[in-house]
């Protein structure tokens, strides 16, 4: 199944019920969220995707366009760090990659093949959160 046959469409048309605007007193975070979830999904950009990954905002439709963009820079630097968008996803619920089973093996494969010193850059415990998703016993190094 391609889940990214809807790069046209918006979450809120994706993923109903449409959210109401955000109150007037909301925070920065949540007008933020609240905007992406009307931009096209097409127009979202690193940044955006982790942001709504993180937030657990339509992870069906989401988390396809971010291992997208992981296949091609597994370490891609979205907002905050080298590997930042890899990690953010690597923290979604393991229910999320349930209905993403092929997305699920082509990241897993795509992380064994990170250079042991890229991984040694990455923040604490991220190692250990790529052993995790990969299946491995050791963290890799």
């Amino acid at each position: 199944m391609d889940h990214l046959l809807h790069l046209d469409r918006t979450l809120d048309e994706l993923d109903p019920p449409r959210w109401d605007p955000p109150s007037a007193d909301a925070t920065h975070l949540v007008r933020t969220v609240h905007a992406l979830r009307r931009v096209r999904l097409g127009e979202l950009g690193p940044a955006d995707l982790r942001m709504l990954v993180a937030q657990r905002v339509a992870l069906p439709h989401v988390l396809p366009l971010a291992v997208r963009l992981l296949l091609e820079e597994p370490l891609l630097d979205s907002c905050f760090y080298e590997g930042d968008l890899l990690l953010t996803v690597l923290g979604s619920p393991a229910s999320a990659w349930l209905p993403l089973p092929d997305l699920s093996a082509q990241l897993r494969a795509a992380i064994t093949t990170l250079p042991e010193a890229a991984v040694a850059d990455l923040p604490r415990g991220a190692a250990e959160e790529l052993a995790r998703f990969t299946g491995r016993t050791e963290p890799l190094r």
